[in-house]
């Protein structure tokens, strides 16, 4: 382990449905990289911040290849799984939090659905910004906040299935602890339009209408740059 106080073999309390994170979230992923103004990353150095079985960073590398990333997760179950699928990829996956042995490491971060259940946000705003480049770009996505009008019933739900404690951030929170890094603040409804499959899981969606609204109007895409 590299920087981890604390580790979990899967993040989700079913590893069955840990594995099955990866598929029902491809969609969102794609939407995501096809979001982003950098189109060409070639030269660059990235960072999958909650890598969970590495999944985003094979699709990222599909769509928009790249020199090399490192992938890390709090999950060591999940890293072994994303170790053994990466292949030829120039991905590098490690069970850890702390990002202080990359400082000055990375020309572009990654998060998805992750920063929601940092109990030190200040800290991980920190040590992102000491892991990117001057000019580097962190890219974090979450929906779960607790302007997101289905939040009180998703902190039951997400902390009955989480080996991680939930914690509770209005998006001013994200806000605030990324400013005071130094990061440039910027942020979108993450705006996905895609289709929404019509069995969604109504433990987190009572309608299908929450469903499209939440990956439409209530899933926040933050981007933070270092400006030297």
């Amino acid at each position: 382990m590299t920087g981890t106080a604390v580790s979990y073999a899967t993040w989700h309390t079913d590893p069955q449905k840990e594995a099955a994170m990866g598929p029902s979230h491809a969609p969102l992923w794609r939407h995501f990289i096809e979001t982003l103004p950098e189109r060409d990353l070639a030269t660059r150095a990235v960072l999958d911040f909650g890598c969970n079985r590495g999944g985003f960073l094979r699709l990222l590398h599909t769509l928009r290849p790249f020199r090399r990333a490192v992938g890390i997760d709090i999950a060591s179950d999940s890293i072994a799984a994303a170790t053994a699928a990466k292949g030829d990829l120039p991905v590098q996956f490690e069970v850890a939090t702390d990002l202080a042995p990359w400082a000055d490491s990375f020309d572009i971060a990654f998060s998805y659905e992750v920063i929601y259940l940092l109990p030190d946000l200040a800290g991980h705003a920190r040590g992102m910004f000491d892991a990117l480049r001057d000019g580097g770009v962190y890219y974090a996505v979450t929906g779960c906040h607790t302007e997101n009008p289905l939040w009180p019933r998703w902190r039951e739900v997400i902390g009955g299935a989480s080996n991680a404690p939930v914690q509770d951030h209005a998006p001013q929170d994200f806000i605030d602890a990324f400013a005071a890094a130094g990061f440039a603040v910027s942020v979108k409804r993450f705006g996905y339009d895609g289709f929404i499959p019509a069995t969604k899981d109504r433990s987190y969606y009572p309608s299908i209408i929450d469903a499209i609204t939440y990956a439409s109007d209530h899933k926040l895409l933050f981007r933070l740059e270092k400006r030297g």
